[in-house]
């Protein structure tokens, strides 16, 4: 046993409330269990059980041993003086209080249905990717939904958790903020920090005043990706390097200490390609977040992100290694990324910063509107029955995925939660 399943059951009460007693035998009724407390303290606050004739308010303290009060020395605790009962699986000795008073003790071992236990160790054992994958869908349709509003909505107060420090990192500055998170975007997983490190070396107001050059853009951006460190025979290429090595001496630009990566990756989505895409959505755009704001519909938004790279990339993936002609575009795929990592974790964000629900619930709607992400965690949810139908829910099963299923969290899960009650 578990001292946090011992929780679990105790919050829920399950466990056979019937003809309960204390170790002296005397009659219990649990009139309300208590707040779970997180705190320094008991864990449970505020409870109300009925000793005999006598209703009792205070505190309960749980312990898979009842010798592990004395482990954890609540005996000489002040924090533990209000104790009305001790709840324990084993009841291996009595209790008692500052005052040699016997502390009620209720013992749980012989009350919980042995399914429940069974359960809760195969969950834990179970080494697939989604432990409860051969119960589910256990959810109906309606609980299924509002299991993932709830994950969604824990999802975006995460990234937006991450926005608000950026947030002040950036001296309350919105506009650099989303070229942070935008850049970051861009760069995927793979060359997430590299991008968002260039774009820290570049503040927005920097680029504003090359804003009408592209191939200058090209040069901050390239050069401070440490992509423009080679021997150039093209002039294009050359034309860059000589861009930034003035540039880099003028504004005394340092040097990112990352370095690109482009094994195992598709062509489109090489750093080059996305750095030279990020510098024409600057050369076309003003004011980028301010314009997102205004927005309502997500076909505006997509607008916005639908540019190309200059000519020269047309026939480049790399500087210098020249292809047969592929206009560099976005990508349908890769906007609907940029606006799931960017657009609406920022926008929310803001919402939430500034006590907005209106920006908050259109930024969520962004989501509804877009169609679910493909990959190999969904993939792996659709396999066991549960499908999404936007990004809203990709989302959801995302965050289901990472800080749930991945930590083996089932006790705070809809749906371990449920599959756990119907052993009850």
């Amino acid at each position: 046993m578990k001292e946090k399943l011992l929780h679990f059951i105790w919050k829920y009460q399950y466990f056979n409330k019937n003809y309960l007693e204390t170790l002296r035998g005397e009659p219990l009724d649990i009139i309300f269990p208590g707040n779970y407390n997180v705190n320094q303290g008991a864990d449970f606050s505020e409870a109300i059980i009925k000793i005999g004739t006598i209703i009792l308010a205070g505190n309960i303290e749980l312990h898979v041993k009842a010798s592990d009060w004395q482990k954890h020395h609540h005996s000489t605790d002040s924090n533990y003086s209000n104790i009305i009962l001790h709840v324990v699986w084993e009841a291996d000795m009595e209790i008692f209080d500052l005052f040699s008073n016997p502390i009620p003790t209720l013992e749980l071992q012989t009350l919980v249905p042995k399914l429940l236990i069974t359960r809760y160790e195969q969950l834990m054992k179970d080494t697939a990717s989604i432990p409860c994958s051969k119960y589910l869908p256990v959810l109906n349709e309606l609980g299924w939904i509002k299991w993932k509003e709830s994950l969604a909505l824990g999802r975006m107060l995460d990234k937006a958790a991450r926005v608000e420090d950026l947030f002040t990192a950036s001296n309350n500055h919105w506009e650099e903020v989303f070229w942070w998170v935008l850049a970051s975007a861009f760069g995927s997983k793979v060359n997430a920090e590299l991008f968002e490190n260039v774009a820290k070396s570049l503040p927005v107001n920097l680029l504003a005043r090359h804003k009408n050059q592209l191939h200058q853009l090209e040069a901050l951006l390239l050069g401070q990706a440490n992509l423009l460190e080679a021997d150039f025979e093209e002039s294009y290429p050359v034309l860059l390097q000589k861009e930034y090595r003035f540039l880099q001496k003028k504004y005394k630009l340092k040097k990112i200490s990352f370095s690109a990566h482009f094994l195992r990756m598709r062509p489109a989505n090489f750093p080059t390609i996305r750095l030279a895409q990020l510098a024409m959505l600057i050369y076309q755009s003003k004011h980028l977040f301010a314009t997102l704001k205004d927005i309502e519909g997500i076909q505006e938004v997509k607008k916005l992100f639908d540019i190309t790279c200059n000519d020269y990339w047309h026939y480049h993936y790399t500087p210098e290694e020249i292809t047969s002609y592929k206009p560099k575009h976005i990508g349908k795929q890769m906007i609907d990324i940029v606006i799931i990592n960017a657009v609406v974790p920022v926008l929310f964000a803001y919402g939430k910063v500034n006590g907005e629900e209106t920006v908050k619930t259109k930024a969520l709607q962004w989501l509804s509107d877009l169609r679910p992400e493909s990959n190999s965690i969904i993939t792996g949810w659709e396999k066991s029955g549960i499908t999404c139908k936007n990004a809203l829910e990709s989302q959801a099963l995302l965050q289901l995925q990472q800080h749930y299923c991945n930590q083996k969290k089932c006790l705070q899960c809809s749906v371990g939660h449920k599959l756990l009650r119907a052993t009850n």
